[in-house]
């Protein structure tokens, strides 16, 4: 018995990795793009930081408060809030030097994108909830920081308009958890599942990818 219970620590092991190395990629990306978001706006360093945290520790708050899962993570880990913040004040630094910002940001998002999306994944399935709760945490996840973001800026959510954004995050969350039936090795699966749904996010940055646009302009006599 002693060798399944080492092989099975080496996999729970293997996957905590997995998952915090994607949570603290996450959480940095989603921060600079807050960050980077907050100066499109002019905001001050107080500002920045709100912005920088909201967007990379929102969308794993709310999902954390809709499945009844706590305590929310980052109240248990401060530090996740120091980096959060430092990624967001670093960005300040060096966003003057960066070429091209506009794709810098969309990249930054759409990494914290699909990493958000996988990380609600698996918080539901670790949780026990069906396969279509499992989806909508992800999808919840991933797209809920941005929202915040973009309300807090004052403009229209990008899930809600241009390239696709909330339907890359359903569509790595379907893949995750058609893969997860099909019981494929869990970090093969979300290396696959990441690459995936950035390439695709990319793609409709690229060739401006869309969801057709429902447009009612007639006032009601």
């Amino acid at each position: 018995m002693l060798p399944s219970v080492s092989l099975l620590d080496s996999f729970q092991w293997s996957q905590f990795t997995t998952m915090l190395v994607i949570y603290l990629v996450a959480i940095t990306a989603e921060a600079m793009s807050g960050a980077l978001a907050a100066g499109r706006r002019n905001m001050d360093i107080f500002g920045v930081a709100v912005i920088a945290s909201v967007t990379a520790l929102g969308g794993g708050t709310i999902r954390d408060m809709v499945l009844g899962h706590y305590p929310i993570s980052w109240t248990q880990h401060p530090e996740y809030i120091f980096l959060v913040i430092g990624a967001g004040l670093l960005t300040t630094l060096v966003a003057r030097h960066m070429h091209r910002l506009k794709r810098v940001f969309l990249l930054l998002d759409a990494m914290g994108l699909i990493a958000f999306s996988l990380i609600g994944c698996n918080v539901a399935l670790e949780l026990g909830y069906p396969p279509v709760v499992v989806v909508i945490s992800g999808m919840l996840t991933g797209i809920s920081g941005g929202i915040l973001r973009d309300v807090l800026c004052n403009q229209v959510p990008i899930v809600f308009r241009r390239e696709l954004y909330a339907s890359v995050s359903l569509a790595v969350c379907l893949l995750f958890q058609v893969m997860h039936t099909l019981q494929v090795e869990y970090n093969v699966s979300t290396l696959v599942c990441f690459a995936a749904g950035l390439a695709l996010r990319l793609l409709a940055i690229r060739f401006e990818w869309s969801l057709p646009v429902f447009s009612y302009q007639q006032r009601w006599e």
